[in-house]
């Protein structure tokens, strides 16, 4: 299947942004026969400059540049497929780096690792999948777009009864809730109501600050999308979990399905500062998307894996939950995007393809779920994405 799109029309630059040479001893003419043992040679290797140079790599890492952090990397490896031996008799740079590795000073597996910390500031996407890359092909990320090829022949076709017998759960529980009208938002509104009840019972007149109250969070949705109201949401330990739950969804699906993550946000002022579309979001990149995008051309393999990352975040939570609450924005982003293709989707077409993307999702996760759940515990902790990644790659490696 192939669809076509007007370039003009949507933009993806942003989302959904490495013997010593023997020689013979000279005999003298003019006396008795002497062996002459040359002077040994000296060791060249040079530990002030090698610190100095990882120390100007933890520097743009700590600064967020992956260029400069990417090409220090691919200089390292460069220099460490040179040959081991030097033609003037002096130990390789490889050796030397050994050496000062004995030291502590370089643990070459974990710093580069830390690349992936710089992709959230970075400009372009290119040089994000770049840093993927390089990992995968020094073998630290082995499960990096592992199911990129999932999306298999078969019956398109997923009516509500179809995605009932494969999950257990009702059509419904997949869809997104309004505040206050599911799950312990519901509860939170109810309290503040039974609240409101009872002082006005006891005669205290709250009326003038709760028409502040209202004004305020009526603004708050106009112009802030509900920001304000996110972030104090955001302290209350269930709802910030279920946030968790969610975005580790939208994380797991993208690196197993091969596009690069720059990176997840959780905080909601963050993410309204970064242009986000909601209370958290994670930036992930997909190359084919894009290229085939600014070509006018979006064929039915890429759109489905992106559809699959996009209804990832409410699939994890149908999957730990048993419903879904989150997920608002996504589907507002896959609405837009297919109205867009020509043909655009009809609402039918739309339906089953939100019903099989978020199906396939479901069961990527359901496969994993110990993947899942490392990547949870590492952003519940506070961890940087390239903790994230590593984790996800030992419950990977641990669960075969």
């Amino acid at each position: 299947m192939a669809l076509s799109v007007s370039p003009s029309s949507l933009s993806f630059t942003q989302n959904f942004p490495h013997f010593v040479t023997s020689h013979s001893l000279p005999l003298s003419q003019c006396h008795p026969i002497s062996f002459q043992t040359p002077p040994p040679k000296s060791i060249h290797y040079h530990p002030p400059r090698a610190l100095r140079e990882w120390q100007e790599y933890e520097e743009a890492v700590k600064k967020k540049d992956l260029a400069t952090a990417l090409s220090f990397l691919i200089s390292i490896e460069k220099d460490n497929s040179d040959d081991s031996v030097e033609e003037n008799g002096s130990l390789s740079t490889q050796s030397a780096r050994s050496r000062i590795g004995d030291l502590g000073f370089f643990g070459g597996s974990v710093r580069d690792w830390e690349v992936l910390d710089t992709c959230l500031n970075a400009d372009d996407m290119r040089l994000v999948g770049m840093a993927y890359e390089f990992l995968k092909a020094k073998g630290f990320l082995p499960n990096f777009g592992r199911f990129s090829s999932i999306v298999l022949d078969g019956s398109r076709d997923v009516t509500p009864s179809v995605l009932k017998s494969s999950t257990g759960l009702e059509a419904s529980k997949f869809s997104p809730k309004k505040w206050g009208l599911s799950g312990s938002s519901s509860v939170v509104l109810a309290g503040f109501l039974g609240g409101v009840s009872y002082l006005l019972q006891q005669g205290i007149d709250i009326r003038p600050q709760l028409a502040i109250l209202l004004g305020l969070a009526f603004t708050d949705s106009l112009f802030l999308g509900g920001t304000c109201l996110a972030q104090i949401s955001s302290y209350w330990p269930p709802y910030r979990r279920r946030v968790l739950v969610h975005e580790a969804g939208h994380l797991l699906v993208a690196y197993l399905m091969g596009c690069p993550v720059r990176g997840v946000i959780l905080d909601p002022i963050v993410a309204m500062q970064t242009g986000i579309q909601g209370q958290a979001g994670t930036q992930f990149w997909d190359e084919n998307m894009n290229n085939e995008m600014a070509e006018g051309q979006l064929s039915g393999s890429t759109f489905d894996r992106y559809c699959m990352v996009l209804f990832a975040g409410t699939a994890a939570e149908a999957l730990v939950y048993g419903d879904a609450e989150g997920g608002e924005n996504d589907e507002n982003l896959f609405r837009s995007i297919s109205v867009l293709l020509q043909p655009p989707l009809s609402v039918a077409q739309m339906s089953n393809q939100a019903r099989w993307s978020v199906l396939q999702s479901y069961n990527l996760l359901k496969w994993h779920r110990h993947a899942h759940r490392a990547a949870f515990k590492a952003m519940e902790n506070g961890a940087s994405l390239s903790v994230i990644i590593r984790k996800i790659e030992e419950a990977m490696s641990s669960n075969r």
